[in-house]
């Protein structure tokens, strides 16, 4: 089952099972994931799944309570359990914890509120090329400005520390109050995209909590997603000397 095969995979990497919420009443979620022929992913999502029915529970509370960082999306608030399960979860977090808005927008699984109040809950937002015009139209912006100029402005409105903004095969452009970083991109041969722009964040999330510079911080996130671009699988396996050469 579904279910099974993740748990499994959690299992390989090394991760705890010990916050998994197990939903006996609603199907795995699951996506149908189509490549076209530039590479790029279309995804079709199945509805009414386990995760539009997370619970906050007192395991996730004390999970809340300690986590250094919580990366969330748009798309698990479509459904207002899960809506105000994540929301309840990030309120829980302390003052320290970095809360990495990832906002994944799919179909139409998302909406000007669910965007408006998770931009105010988080210190980070990563989005790409394709997300920031959509994200812009949705907040009422114009779009004259140029991309660094729009990722100022959600800095300056939401008051968040940083917003990274990834360009595909054109690198990425990552943005705080004091600087800016832009990176060409790294040449590879693109064999699956899927789980590059998670990979990204994860890269982004480590260095960030190790305090490490923007510039260091945008090297390992493209080196990373670009790494998981050139593989088969969204979570290829990394033995111990690829991701120390990677991170």
């Amino acid at each position: 089952s579904p279910l099974k095969e993740i748990i499994g995979t959690i299992a390989t990497l090394g991760l705890t099972r010990k916050y998994i919420q197990i939903d006996p009443n609603h199907p795995t979620g699951t996506v149908d994931v189509r490549v076209d022929s530039n590479g790029h992913p279309k995804y079709t999502i199945t509805e009414n799944v386990a995760w539009d029915f997370f619970e906050f529970d007192k395991k996730w509370k004390v999970l809340a309570e300690k986590a250094d960082a919580v990366c969330f999306g748009s798309l698990a608030q479509r459904s207002s359990e899960s809506g105000t399960t994540i929301i309840e979860f990030l309120r829980h977090t302390g003052k320290e914890t970095v809360r990495i808005f990832d906002i994944n927008l799919r179909q139409n699984f998302y909406s000007p509120e669910i965007i408006t109040q998770s931009l105010k809950i988080s210190s980070i937002l990563k989005l790409n090329d394709e997300e920031l015009p959509i994200l812009i139209d949705l907040l009422g912006y114009q779009k004259k400005e140029s991309e660094e100029e729009l990722c100022r402005l959600l800095i300056e409105k939401y008051g968040l520390d940083l917003v990274c903004l990834t360009k595909g095969r054109n690198g990425s452009l990552l943005v705080n109050e004091r600087e800016t970083v832009k990176h060409p991109g790294r040449k590879v041969t693109v064999i699956d995209t899927v789980g590059a722009g998670d990979a990204f964040t994860a890269a982004l999330a480590i260095q960030y909590l190790e305090g490490s510079s923007l510039e260091r911080i945008s090297e390992a996130a493209n080196k990373l997603g670009s790494w998981v671009a050139s593989q088969a699988g969204a979570t290829p396996p990394a033995n111990k000397y690829v991701a120390e050469k990677l991170l």
